[in-house]
């Protein structure tokens, strides 16, 4: 049976133009990291976002040194490790909970929490609310993005 452009063209509805899917390649990823590393100096963190619409935002997160343990109150964090290895401690109690700054919450250590290794590849969420850190083996490099809960 021999379908006509046209009628193609006609059966497909008309939709609203939006702005393209906004993406990064392998070798942007691998760029970006590599420009992060020669820009942290003696920091121990960097953040960069990598593709976004809106408030959503993937961002990678280049982990020199272990930070303080947190939780995110409002939003799920959900992450691919991109290099490096590490520890992930989510669950449990967070000892010393201080608010730092808008929903983010920290402090000084995690009672009773989950522990699993960390190696390029594995991807990880960790639920609004729950109590997370990261150990860190020389670098770990994440790319992450926060989920609204609600």
């Amino acid at each position: 049976m021999l379908i006509s452009a046209a009628l193609l063209v006609a059966a497909v509805p008309a939709t609203a133009q939006t702005a393209p899917a906004d993406a990064a390649s392998a070798a942007d990823i691998r760029a970006k990291v590599a420009a992060m590393a020669a820009r942290m100096g003696k920091s121990t963190f960097a953040y960069e976002p990598l593709v976004k619409d809106g408030k959503t935002v993937a961002a990678l997160e280049y982990w020199k040194a272990p930070g303080k343990p947190a939780v995110h109150p409002d939003d799920a964090e959900y992450a691919i490790v991109i290099e490096g290895t590490g520890t992930l401690v989510s669950g449990g109690t967070m000892a010393d909970a201080k608010q730092t700054q808008p929903g983010l919450v920290e402090g000084s250590r995690i009672q009773g929490g989950t522990t699993r290794r960390l190696s390029p590849g594995d991807v990880f969420l960790v639920p609004a609310g729950v109590p997370h850190w990261f150990g860190i083996d020389g670098k770990l490099v994440l790319l992450g993005m926060k989920l609204p809960a609600k």
